[in-house]
C-alpha cells in the first residue's frame, strides 16, 4: 500500500470520527426531533478525503414550529383514505362514456351573504324578530362539560343517502344520481372520517347510521325517533351533529360546488345551520344555547382552518336541534362536491371540533 493510500485512510477515519463526534453533540444539545434534520446534513464520502458538515443553522426546518400544512400532513388530515382511492379509479372506469350535460362550477364563500360580520365568525341571519351581537354571544359560556369515558357525542344523519360526486370535473352528467343507500358512498362515509378522527383524539363517539330517508318527508320524524333513543340510552350525551351535504343549482341548471384549497388541498366548504323560536318553530326554548355552540365551532374551524366554512345560517328551523343545547346541521359541501372533497374537510371539522371539546372536558 502506498503512502498516499495510508494518508486518505487516516483523513477517512478521521472524517468518520468527526461525524460522530458532531450527531452525539447534537442529540445532547438539539434532541432527537431535530437530529433526524441535522443529522441528514452530514455527510461522509466513503473513498474521498471529502467532509461535508452540519448545514448552516438557517438552512435546518424548524421542527418547534409547525406550520398548518405540516401539522395536517402529521395529522393525517391532508391524506385521501385508501378505501375511497379505489372508488375513484373505479368511477373514473364506469364513468369513462359519461357525457357533459351540465356544468360544475367551484364558488368560495367567505362573506357571501353574510349580513354579521365579528373578525372571523360570519353569520346569515335569516330570522324576523332576532337580533344578532356575535361578539356578545361568544362571550357567554358554553354549558359543556365532556367526559372522555362516556358518550359525549351523537353523529346521525336525517338525509342518510345524501351522496357526492365521485371523481373530479367542472361538469356532470344527468345519468349519475348522486344519492346512495351505500354507506361507502354517501353522507355516512363522511360521518366515519368525524366519528374516527375524533375516538382517536381519545372522545366516545357513537355513530348511527341509519337510514331515515326512504320516505323523504318522513325523514326528520325519523331520525327524531333516533336520537332520542340514544339519549334515553345514554343521557351523558351532549353534542349531537346531523350531517348532510348541500344542494345548489342554478335556473341555467349548473351546480355550485363549495370549495376551497386549504393545506394545498380542495376541500368541501361547510356551513352550520342553527335556529330560532318564532313563527311557526315553536316548543324551541333553548335555541339561544345551540347559536352560541355554533358560533364557538366556526371560530374554532376559522381559526384551525381559515376558509373551511361558510357563514353560519341562523334562521326560523328548529330541524331536531331542540333535543340538547349543543345540537346542529352542518352541510358538509354540496352534491357537486367530491366525496374526497367532504370527507378531508370532515376531518379538519373533527379536528376543530375536537380542540373545542377539550377545553370543556372534565
Amino acid at each position: 500500500m502506498m503512502k498516499s493510500d495510508y494518508s486518505n485512510i487516516r483523513l477517512e477515519i478521521t472524517a468518520f470520527l468527526v461525524c460522530v463526534v458532531t450527531i452525539a453533540v447534537m442529540l445532547m444539545t438539539v434532541g432527537t426531533a431535530e437530529l433526524s434534520y441535522a443529522a441528514a446534513s452530514v455527510v461522509f464520502y466513503a473513498g474521498k478525503t471529502e467532509l461535508v458538515t452540519v448545514a448552516e443553522e438557517s438552512t435546518i426546518p424548524d421542527v418547534t414550529q409547525t406550520s398548518a400544512t405540516s401539522k395536517e400532513e402529521s395529522d393525517g388530515i391532508t391524506d385521501t383514505p385508501s378505501d375511497i382511492e379505489v372508488l375513484i379509479e373505479k368511477y373514473k372506469n364506469l364513468f369513462a362514456d359519461d357525457e357533459r350535460d351540465g356544468d360544475i362550477r367551484s364558488s368560495t364563500y367567505i362573506n357571501n351573504g353574510a349580513t354579521h360580520i365579528f373578525e372571523n365568525v360570519r353569520v346569515k341571519n335569516t330570522t324576523e324578530t332576532k337580533t344578532l351581537n356575535i361578539e356578545k354571544v361568544l362571550s357567554e359560556p358554553l354549558e359543556l362539560k365532556i367526559d372522555k369515558t362516556k358518550p359525549a357525542v351523537l353523529i346521525f344523519h336525517s338525509h342518510t343517502s345524501e351522496g357526492y360526486e365521485m371523481i373530479e370535473r367542472d361538469w356532470y352528467a344527468q345519468g349519475y344520481i348522486p344519492r346512495s343507500n351505500d354507506e361507502n358512498l354517501n353522507v355516512v362515509r363522511v360521518g366515519k372520517e368525524i366519528a374516527d378522527y375524533l375516538t382517536d383524539l381519545g372522545y366516545n363517539v357513537i355513530h348511527d347510521k341509519t337510514i331515515h330517508d326512504d320516505k323523504y318527508s318522513d325523514s326528520y320524524p325519523n331520525s327524531r325517533k333516533t336520537v332520542e333513543k340514544h339519549l334515553e340510552e345514554h343521557p351523558e350525551i351532549q353534542i349531537v351533529l346531523d350531517i348532510h351535504r348541500d344542494s345548489i343549482t342554478l335556473n341555467d341548471g349548473t351546480k355550485i360546488k363549495p370549495v376551497n384549497t386549504i393545506g394545498g388541498k380542495k376541500a368541501a366548504q361547510l356551513m352550520i345551520i342553527t335556529g330560532a323560536e318564532e313563527g311557526k318553530v315553536e316548543d324551541f326554548p333553548d335555541w339561544e344555547h345551540n347559536l352560541r355552540f355554533a358560533l364557538n365551532l366556526q371560530r374554532e374551524c376559522e381559526t384551525m382552518y381559515e376558509g373551511l366554512m361558510r357563514p353560519v345560517l341562523f334562521s326560523q328551523r328548529k330541524y331536531n336541534m331542540d333535543m340538547t343545547r349543543f345540537s346542529l346541521l352542518i352541510e358538509m359541501g354540496s352534491e357537486a362536491n367530491t366525496l374526497e372533497e367532504a370527507c378531508y374537510s370532515a376531518r379538519m371539522l373533527a379536528a376543530a371540533l375536537g380542540s373545542l371539546m377539550e377545553r370543556y372536558t372534565v
